[in-house]
């Protein structure tokens, strides 16, 4: 059960970095303090994606298009292994990302969650909410007035 929630865990922060914006990223990697000490595994590489939909969430899946992704594994001096995929041709995005993730099973998982996670949750959360509020202005309630003819 421990092992289930230490994936979930981890899934949720390399969902994070992969949908950060990559200068959000760099910017609060340049504050964590850097690079680690590390061997590429995997050097950054540009590839494409089928993104699949399924319409109502319910429905038969469909796929929706292609998306362009980086890849990268990285290995931590210690003998961490972190990968990452994000969201375009950023190859930089892409082994920061591997080495947050290296970095979040390791002791200093702390430190990036406060100086890299958290910040951009935060964006990405304040980003979410402003998008749905938007979308709220321009919501239309239908309703029928009963006029008393029964």
């Amino acid at each position: 059960m421990a092992e289930a929630a230490e994936q979930t865990e981890r899934n949720r922060w390399m969902s994070l970095l992969a949908k950060a914006p990559a200068e959000e990223v760099t910017q609060r990697w340049e504050a964590l303090g850097g690079d680690p000490e590390f061997t590429v595994l995997r050097a950054p590489e540009v590839g494409g994606v089928m993104v699949r939909g399924r319409a109502g969430a319910t429905g038969a899946p469909f796929n929706l298009g292609e998306m362009t992704v980086t890849r990268c594994s990285v290995r931590l001096s210690c003998g961490t292994v972190g990968h990452a995929y994000v969201q375009g041709r950023d190859k930089g995005h892409a082994r920061r990302a591997a080495l947050a993730d290296a970095l979040m099973q390791t002791d200093r998982a702390g430190e990036v969650r406060a100086a890299l996670l958290a910040p951009i949750e935060a964006l990405l959360d304040g980003r979410r909410q402003a998008r749905a509020a938007r979308a709220a202005a321009t919501k239309v309630d239908f309703f029928t007035m009963a006029r008393g003819e029964d």
